[in-house]
Parts: structure tokens; sequence; C-alpha cells
């Protein structure tokens, strides 16, 4: 059974930074992109960071760019997610993905204060 478990979000002032991690199983984590999203609360969920399998290659939203970082390690099957410079705006519940498989965490909630 696949399974992802998000954690390290919570409440942080603007300026702060926060490290999301996702502890996988039930799968080969290392033959996978995976990939974080967000979804802001009325907004639809978009995706904020995506990391090839083997790490070597990362993209990035442009809202997110230069201030967020995605690594992995394959051997702990884990994602991560080091949001630094963090705005009001990226207020959201953060999730992480498996990517083309319909395979979601619950989710962590980062919430910036201003």
């Amino acid at each position: 059974q696949v399974q992802l478990v998000e954690s390290g979000g919570g409440l942080v002032q603007a300026g702060g930074s926060l490290r999301l991690s996702c502890v996988t199983s039930g799968f080969s984590m290392s033959w996978y992109r995976m990939n974080w999203y967000r979804q802001a609360p009325g907004k639809e969920r978009e995706l904020v960071a995506t990391i090839s399998s083997g790490g070597e290659s990362t993209k990035y939203a442009d809202s997110v760019k230069g201030r967020f970082t995605i690594s992995r390690d394959n051997g702990n099957k884990k994602v991560y997610l080091q949001m630094n410079s963090l705005k009001h705006e990226d207020t959201a519940v953060y999730y992480c993905n498996v990517d083309a498989e319909d395979y979601w965490g619950q989710g962590t909630q980062v919430t910036v204060s201003s």
C-alpha cells in the first residue's frame, strides 16, 4: 500500500524558514519523479517543485524560485522541501506527490504571518 506522510509545517513569521519532509512507503520511490504541490484556500492546487528520480534535475514554480529547494534521499525514501524567505502568500497546505500517479499524502499546513 502506497503511503506518503508529510510533516514539518507550522506557523512562521514572514522571512522565516521551514523544512517539509515526506516519508514514503509501499513503492520504489527511486524509480519516480517526486513533486511538492500546495493548495491555498479558495485556490487550485499548484505544483511548487519537482525532482527527477535520481535527484539530478529540479524545477520550481516562478513564485518560489530562489527561495525553495527540493531534495530527496532515495535510500531512506524521503523527499524534502526547504522553504526560506517565506511570504504570507506561501500560506497553504503542502502535499507530497508521486509524479503521474494519483498518490498523495494528507498534507501539512504552512501558515506565514505577515
